[in-house]
């Protein structure tokens, strides 16, 4: 069991470090980048990568790290008086609240309604303004479980 947990820990650690560094790039520069596009041609990209993401080796870490990080939260409950639960059980929750669900909570429901706009339209020109202050708000979030995520494992992996 300490090597099921000691593996789920790095996956952990390791997945949300990525998740987090790509997060970030949407965070610091890649919606800012698009938003200097004219409308329909930053619509356009955002709805491309939206397409291309799913098909990507992001969506088995995006699922991988949130069923390992539900599971290390459940472990981390089951094993309450051992070195480095609070910091697993934080981190789990991190990854499984603050960047799973928001995702389908929030950043989601953002990209089918962007998908579903006509890039050209009024309603485009009003969902695109909308859409790259909320979801990027909603990134932040997700930037930052991440990041917290990916510490509080390595915490929890130093305290075994």
């Amino acid at each position: 069991m300490k090597t099921l947990v000691a593996g789920l820990l790095w996956f952990s650690a390791l997945g949300n470090g990525l998740l987090a560094g790509l997060y970030f790039a949407f965070s610091a520069f890649i919606m800012t980048s698009l938003a200097r596009l004219d409308r329909a041609a930053g619509i356009s990209a955002m709805n491309a990568i939206n397409v291309e993401i799913v098909r990507s080796l992001f969506m088995p870490v995006f699922l991988g790290t949130t069923v390992a990080g539900a599971v290390l939260a459940g472990l981390a409950l089951m094993r309450w008086g051992e070195p480095g639960a609070l910091p697993m059980l934080l981190g789990g929750l991190l990854q499984v609240l603050g960047m799973f669900a928001v995702t389908v909570a929030f950043n989601v429901p953002l990209n089918n309604a962007l998908a579903a706009v006509a890039p050209t339209s009024a309603e485009g020109a009003t969902l695109w303004a909308r859409y790259l202050e909320d979801w990027t708000r909603w990134n932040h979030v997700r930037t930052l479980a991440c990041t917290g995520a990916t510490a509080l494992h390595i915490l929890a992996l130093v305290a075994r």
